[in-house]
């Protein structure tokens, strides 16, 4: 119903940027919460952003608090997520995701199929 597809991931050094994009298609783009979420070597998925329907509200996990910033135009169905001050940890692959509520995983319906974010260091 809803199809989702990231870009604009990328290597970088430690202490650069990138911008990660997720264009939507199908269903009802503003009536989903949005989210973003990064899965490392080894590690499970974990949240590290969301935005709520309208926009209004965000919710971020502790180490993107001042470094990421997501945002959403339900106009254009995309939403984005500006990564800054990127960490050798940040490396993972990164998933843009529509759901129910901001930061649990499993209120989450639709996913994209991800994109590589490599952080050098």
């Amino acid at each position: 119903q809803v199809q989702l597809v990231e870009s604009g991931g990328g290597l970088v050094q430690a202490g650069g940027s990138l911008r990660l994009s997720c264009a939507a298609s199908g269903g009802v783009f503003s009536s989903y919460v949005m989210g973003w979420f990064r899965e490392a070597p080894g590690k499970e998925r974990e949240f590290v952003v969301g935005i709520s329907r309208g926009g209004g509200s965000t919710r971020s996990a502790d180490f993107a608090k001042g470094r990421f910033t997501i945002s959403r135009d339900n106009a254009k169905k995309t939403v984005n997520l500006q990564m800054n001050s990127l960490k050798p940890e940040d490396t993972a692959v990164y998933y843009c995701a529509a759901g129910q509520v901001l930061g649990a995983f499993s209120k989450y319906d639709y996913w994209g199929q991800g994109t590589q974010v490599t952080v050098s260091s």
